[in-house]
């Protein structure tokens, strides 16, 4: 097996399946990224493969947060439609982006107007941008600005998100979730939902590690509970083995899930085309250069096995290079093997080069 990581232990036998770190480092050759891999069931971390211009380096995965993109809807979605401020049937008009000024945000060509599932499934902009936006600005639900941010981070928070998750492996780092403080001290003249409405869309004032972005599908997967994810086996330490809830209602769950087997099945990530049923969530990360490429996903739908996060730097649009990694990594984990047009797809992915 190839060597691990730069800072990954090497104390005691960890959950690494040496068939999928090797193969995450084939796809991650010539680029800079993370693929990490979780099993829902206990919190094992399977796949923790980094690459970067001076070779693997674990503080890709765990201590680089960047703004996680569209792959952030999800967790968006879950905090709406548990404070009761969207319905699955709630429908936003988009027709290829929305303009507020002189700030106008594209969008994909889809139909208008499209209802929670569908704007995942297409990942509608438009739809996360105001409904967010609204949110954060309903005086009627909130007292304060204040008093909506802050309730809107404690959902992130109790979903591993913004700060470090205290796994087995020094060097961690937490990332943003922009909280009432922040955004007083960051914004002197005042804010509002229009203001940080791009956080709606996982840019601006959020940041997340891949590793993060592997937990939320793993709480989505699982419907709303997760272990600290952790790298060595047989741990006793309370810490990897209690088990954690997130703040969402769970029958939040469902329509997220429905709308990222949309994505698979119809939407953003369809290129994938997978024989076996993957909920994915596409993410482009805009930014100097060529977008990031990011992509989280859990397979089954219905009692899952593995969760993945992928972020390739300057990988381009997130169906492009990330989403094909994830299946791969998940079709290795399930099937046992890849086919022999998985195999030469990953050949091609391996093949191109980024940095």
């Amino acid at each position: 097996m190839s060597a691990f990581p730069q800072g990954l232990p090497t104390d005691g036998p960890l959950t690494i399946r040496p068939q999928l770190q090797q193969l995450g480092e084939r796809l991650l050759k010539g680029k800079t990224g993370a693929i990490v891999a979780i099993n829902p069931e206990n919190g094992e971390i399977l796949c923790m493969a980094t690459n970067t211009p001076n070779g693997s380096d674990v503080r890709q995965a765990i201590a680089k947060p960047q703004a996680p993109g569209s792959t952030f809807k999800t967790a968006q979605a879950l905090v709406m439609l548990s404070e009761g401020y969207v319905t699955p049937e709630t429908t936003v008009e988009c027709v290829e982006g929305i303009t507020d000024g002189n700030i106008k945000v594209g969008c994909h060509k889809h139909r208008s107007p499209l209802a929670l599932k569908d704007a995942i499934a297409h990942s509608c902009n438009t739809w996360f941008l105001m409904t967010f936006a609204s949110m954060i600005n309903d005086d009627f639900m909130y007292e304060t600005r204040d008093s909506a941010i802050t309730v809107w981070r404690s959902y992130m928070q109790s979903m591993g998100l913004g700060g470090p998750m205290h796994i087995d492996i020094e060097g961690e780092q937490g990332g943003l979730l922009a909280g009432a403080d922040y955004l007083n001290r960051r914004y002197k003249d005042g804010w509002d939902g229009k203001t940080i409405w791009w956080a709606g869309m996982g840019q601006g004032d959020v940041t997340l590690t891949p590793l993060q972005l592997c937990n939320l599908a793993v709480t989505i997967a699982n419907r709303g509970w997760f272990y600290v994810p952790h790298i060595h086996k047989n741990t006793q330490n309370k810490r990897y083995l209690t088990k954690r809830q997130t703040k969402v209602k769970e029958e939040a769950y469902q329509p997220v899930i429905e709308g990222m087997k949309g994505a698979v099945d119809h939407g953003t990530a369809a290129g994938i085309k997978t024989t076996y049923p993957i909920c994915g969530k596409t993410g482009t990360i805009e930014n100097p250069g060529e977008d990031h490429s990011a992509f989280i996903c859990f397979a089954p739908m219905n009692n899952p096995k593995i969760a993945v996060s992928v972020y390739v730097e300057h990988g381009g649009f997130g169906a492009d290079m990330a989403a094909p990694m994830a299946a791969l990594i998940i079709e290795s984990y399930l099937k046992g093997q890849l086919s022999q047009a998985s195999r030469a797809r990953a050949k091609r992915i391996e093949n191109k080069k980024l940095n």
